[in-house]
């Protein structure tokens, strides 16, 4: 361990101020109030510094899916830095990891995806998905096919790619965002854009807003549509069911590449090995990256199917590449995650029992004078917070109620995220049903607190 293993709180405070710039951050905000310093974790569970202990709700960023503390995924990194810590993948060179996930990826998901490129992160997939598909388009003859279409309010990352495909307005302030030839559709939201009409109406009319833009834009130009199975990041939003059929129709009859970004939905948490699975998808490509290793180390990649790889085949030399695609260490520890979630049936358990007493925990807050809407598939659940529940009414300030929400939670020991005014959970594909209700309390005892708050006018309108 280094030096500070043993340091004060306040110490390392002071010291992550002075040379830690953190993501997503106000800085001046962070510095003066202070990190939270997490020292160890186990299962479901984190400690900080002073010993205070969370049930981890988020599974880190959603992506410990196996739970913390797995000696077999450190044991099998360790023995992989013992026989070969490094090696690249580029001039024609490979070596046994990265060939044996690669395998057994494949093995995973949905039929006709066959072949693997490997990244060190859902935002580095994310980019290559744009030179990938691309590229796939100039291999077959047709370079001027170079927009790529993706939804407001999605998230595929935060590289400048994978920024601009995301549809968040906060990221394209900021450094010149979006790229050229990267459009916008709304996202399937009924709860924000739909609560008017029926959600089976509703998700018509969104998936017809990408036939709308490809006509617009023509279709000669248009290379691929991206989208997550469920977003994320921007609030757990679940399709409506007549969603992503009409989605597939359309691609298949304007001849644009179907992208899934499994980056969050993937490896089971839908409560299927991909979110493709649960929602009948059938994708050309799927960014992969967090449940791939639990997050033990970084990796990810971006599976192809048969018939976009033929086209790169086409190509030549596809002129793309990471110092670290494939990185043994990392293709090692996927696959003893991989086998950890097999050996276990992890999936097939959060889909089966968890995911259902999960859910049914969830639907409980409908009932709550401060929540609007309840949302969540497998081990995905959002609580939207309302002043107004007959409507969908949002606040004076989109995140203030969110935040101070989210505060309450870890106070209580739990780690919720908000994201503007909706409460997130996506814990580790391992809880118990115990833990669940454990978390559940917690979240309660979290929308309660601020709920009252609210009442008392401490907190906007």
């Amino acid at each position: 361990m280094g030096n500070l293993h043993n340091a004060s709180t306040e110490s390392l405070q002071q010291l992550d101020a002075l040379h830690h710039l953190h993501p997503f951050t106000d800085t001046v905000a962070l510095n003066k109030k202070g990190t939270r310093v997490i020292k160890r974790a186990d299962g479901v569970y984190l400690w900080d510094t002073d010993d205070n202990k969370y049930l981890d709700g988020m599974a880190g960023l959603w992506c410990v899916n196996v739970g913390y503390g797995r000696k077999e995924i450190m044991q099998a990194a360790f023995q992989q830095m013992q026989q070969l810590p490094y090696y690249n993948t580029f001039f024609q060179t490979s070596h046994p990891p990265v060939i044996e996930l690669s395998a057994r990826i494949c093995e995973l998901t949905p039929e006709g995806l066959n072949r693997v490129f490997y990244c060190g992160s859902g935002s580095e997939a994310n980019d290559t998905v744009v030179r990938m598909v691309r590229h796939y388009w100039s291999s077959m003859g047709k370079p001027g096919k170079k927009i790529i279409i993706s939804r407001e309010n999605a998230y595929h990352g935060s590289t400048m790619a994978g920024a601009s495909l995301g549809g968040m307005g906060p990221m394209h302030k900021q450094g010149g965002l979006p790229i050229p030839d990267i459009e916008h559709i709304m996202q399937p939201h009924w709860y924000k854009h739909g609560f008017s009409e029926s959600e089976e109406d509703f998700g018509l009319r969104a998936a017809k807003a990408l036939q709308q833009r490809i006509e617009e834009v023509g279709a000669e130009n248009v290379a691929a549509f991206i989208a997550e199975p469920v977003q994320g990041a921007g609030g757990v939003i679940v399709p409506p069911s007549t969603y992503w059929p009409e989605i597939q129709r359309i691609c298949k009859a304007f001849n644009i590449l179907l992208v899934a970004d499994e980056v969050i939905c993937g490896f089971g948490r839908t409560g299927q090995w991909f979110g493709s699975d649960s929602f009948q998808i059938e994708p050309d490509l799927m960014a992969i990256a967090k449940g791939l290793s639990s997050g033990y180390l970084p990796i990810g990649g971006v599976v192809v199917s048969d018939r976009v790889a033929e086209g790169l085949e086409r190509g030549g030399d596809f002129n793309h590449g990471y110092t670290y695609s494939g990185h043994p260490v990392c293709a090692a520890a996927a696959l003893a995650n991989i086998e950890i979630m097999q050996r276990e049936r992890i999936v097939e358990n959060a889909g089966n029992t968890l995911a259902p007493y999960f859910q049914e925990r969830l639907a409980r807050f409908a009932e709550h004078p401060f929540v609007g809407q309840t949302r969540g598939t497998g081990m995905l659940g959002a609580i939207q917070l309302s002043p107004d529940k007959s409507g969908n009414a949002g606040f004076e300030k989109d995140g203030d109620i969110g935040s101070a929400c989210r505060d309450a939670a870890s106070e209580n020991g739990l780690v919720m995220r908000a994201v503007d005014d909706a409460m997130i959970l996506s814990p580790p594909l391992i809880i118990t049903t115990d833990q669940i209700d454990e978390l559940f309390a917690i979240a309660e005892r979290s929308v309660e607190a601020t709920w009252q708050r609210f009442q008392s006018g401490e907190l906007g309108s």
